[in-house]
């Protein structure tokens, strides 16, 4: 399916934190002093995209993501997990003309914002030309003044590490850095997203303490 040119295929911050007592804190217990965020950084939305490599190919993009800060603990230099931490689902479609469609599902993990403009990723966890576990990338920006929305991927013209090849010479594409995507490159021209910013928050102090 890797002649489909798309590609191999296819937002909460916390408002404060509570000062921690005289005793100093546990990285679950700092975690557990974060009052509920007065904004949630998000965005949403379906769209069909218009891909200068395959023009005449039906493309299209399912986001629902949201942030959740500090709650993807899965490196040893953050314990409580990152402030771009995010939850939700990726999902999205490539039917060439004439030709069976490729697809994927996939689990959101990272979420950032900036005005209309979201970046996010996710990893794959179904798809019929994706492998189970990839990250992949994928950035949003909404549309203003009567501009359509845009939307980029880390797949097909971009990500590409030339000095990494294949047996048969090909060049190999990396895996995607949590919420690392190209700038939004294709048009939106059905459908479209709604993006909710809200400013990233500082790590909790106990999960920064070095003994």
């Amino acid at each position: 399916m890797r002649n489909i040119t798309i590609g191999a295929t296819a937002v909460a911050v916390l408002a404060g934190l509570v000062t921690a007592g005289p005793a100093p804190a546990t990285p679950a217990e700092s975690a557990s002093t974060w009052k509920k965020p007065a904004k949630t950084a998000s965005v949403h939305g379906q769209a069909r995209i218009s891909y200068i490599e395959s023009a005449d190919d039906d493309i299209r993009f399912t986001v629902h993501a949201e942030q959740t800060p500090f709650t993807r603990p899965v490196l040893p230099d953050a314990p409580v997990g990152l402030s771009t931490d995010a939850r939700g689902t990726l999902e999205f479609s490539h039917t060439p003309r004439g030709g069976e469609a490729g697809w994927a599902e996939a689990e959101v993990d990272c979420l950032v914002t900036s005005g209309r403009t979201a970046t996010l990723t996710a990893i794959v966890t179904r798809s019929n030309i994706e492998k189970a576990g990839a990250r992949l990338g994928i950035s949003v920006q909404q549309g203003g003044r009567g501009e359509p929305d845009r939307l980029g991927f880390s797949w097909g013209v971009v990500n590409v590490d030339p000095g990494h090849v294949d047996e048969n010479g090909h060049p190999v594409r990396p895996q995607a850095g949590t919420c690392m995507a190209p700038a939004p490159f294709t048009t939106v021209v059905e459908g479209g997203f709604k993006v909710v910013h809200a400013e990233i928050t500082k790590t909790p102090e106990a999960a920064t303490r070095r003994d």
